[in-house]
């Protein structure tokens, strides 16, 4: 299927997925290749990543596997330089990585679980954002996808600085495409309910069979790359049909 806005020429384009080795990250990752596109796969896991390359059917010079903690300051800019060095652009950047603890009150989480949680779910966007936007802003192409929680929304005991995370990162895209939107770059945020992934533990008062599926998340981030720039939603949110909790 053509990216008519972001094929410049005969090239396919090029997708940075993080948080690529499974769950959400690896269906979107899928979806991507089987619609034409190069991968960028960011995870902490050697092993998980080199798995969704296989599934995508991907040779290793059109899927470069990349690890990345983004706990770390540094490890936004590794991966946009080793992006760019590689496929010489990026046309979409899905900001999918995620992290946090088991639900845990504010009072008695741990200084360093708090850190990592801002870290991955909203400092790492941020930073892979301004970094990738520029060459983006350049072509007047492009597309930054955010993928979210209703946890940002629905505010539950035990995810004070999850809930936080997630709800400045719905913030950040709304802003981001204020500033963006007349060079022709795409800025959106996937706000999904709860996916059935290993992340979700197992809870007898949870169906699963309820849940959304990872490959439905990952369609609605093709969704938002296929539309104009001009009535791109900025905010994508998906529910299940049914609420798996009884």
């Amino acid at each position: 299927m053509a990216r008519e806005p972001m094929a410049e020429d005969d090239k396919p384009p090029v997708a940075v997925v993080t948080g690529a080795g499974r769950g959400i990250g690896r269906a979107i990752a899928l979806e991507l290749a089987a619609h034409g596109f190069d991968l960028c796969l960011a995870a902490r896991t050697s092993v998980e990543l080199a798995e969704t390359r296989s599934q995508s059917g991907l040779e290793a010079k059109r899927s470069l596997i990349v690890l990345a903690d983004l706990a770390d300051e540094d490890s936004a800019d590794a991966l946009i330089e080793t992006a760019l060095e590689h496929f010489g652009r990026i046309d979409v950047l899905v900001n999918n990585a995620g992290w946090a603890p088991a639900r845990t009150p504010l009072a008695k989480m741990a200084l360093a679980d708090l850190d990592r949680i801002i870290a991955v779910n909203l400092r790492a966007p941020i930073v892979l954002a301004r970094l990738a936007l520029p060459q983006m802003i350049k072509r007047g192409a492009g597309a930054i996808v955010n993928i979210a929680s209703m946890a940002g929304r629905n505010n539950a005991p035990g995810e004070a600085a999850y809930a936080a995370a997630k709800a400045g990162l719905i913030a950040f895209t709304h802003a981001c495409f204020a500033e963006v939107r007349d060079a022709g770059v795409k800025v959106a945020v996937i706000v999904p309910g709860l996916v059935d992934t290993s992340l979700i533990p197992n809870n007898k008062r949870m169906d699963r069979s309820l849940m959304l599926r990872p490959e439905e998340v990952a369609r609605a981030v093709l969704q938002v790359i296929d539309a104009p720039a001009g009535v791109c939603p900025i905010e994508l949110a998906i529910e299940p049909q049914r609420t798996p909790i009884r």
